[in-house]
């Protein structure tokens, strides 16, 4: 009598067919199975741990440095760096939004939001729109967190027109009810 199991390929499981269905691979039952999920358009480039780099590194994508980095990191557009624990970067960082999990020292420039998890340790100067930093972080030297505002003259300036303008439209003067 025939079984449903006697047709599976030896050495092949349920769960490595389930699995390689789930993913969407299309590998045949005889062939060895190593199944990974599948790539996102939006996968981090890595620069990973024993890899050092001297200069400067440009970039649209999002970013994980592991490794060692000496200079410049500059991601434009949407994009996200993360330093990893065994990050060690010296150099200026300029990305939409900044994760540090290891070292970092130079200046940084987080155009939406920088996050530091209690591995991480910044020195140098810090601009951000919104800033976290977890119980254990290290955080030395200059930081500007928030909206930029206007200058002072410009505020005076709008302030003064806008007050003048209020007294004329209103019609108010200086005479007394009694009057």
């Amino acid at each position: 009598m025939w079984k449903k199991e006697d047709a599976k390929p030896q050495g092949v499981s349920e769960s490595t067919v389930a699995a390689s269905t789930a993913f969407g691979t299309t590998q045949s039952p005889d062939a060895p199975s190593l199944i990974s999920p599948p790539v996102s358009p939006r996968a981090a480039a890595c620069i990973s741990r024993g890899i050092k780099i001297k200069g400067e590194v440009t970039g649209t994508e999002d970013l994980f440095v592991d490794g060692q980095v000496e200079g410049k990191l500059h991601l434009t557009a949407n994009s996200c760096l993360t330093i990893g624990p065994n990050g060690d970067v010296k150099a200026d960082l300029n990305a939409r939004e900044i994760i540090v999990r290891g070292k970092v020292e130079g200046k940084i420039t987080a155009r939406d939001k920088l996050q530091i998890w209690s591995t991480g340790q910044i020195t140098g100067e810090v601009q951000t729109d919104r800033l976290a930093i977890e119980d254990g972080a290290l955080l030395r030297g200059k930081v500007e967190a928030g909206k930029q505002i206007t200058k002072p003259a410009e505020t005076k300036a709008a302030a003064a027109t806008a007050t003048s303008k209020t007294s004329q439209s209103t019609g108010l003067n200086s005479g007394t009810a009694a009057d």
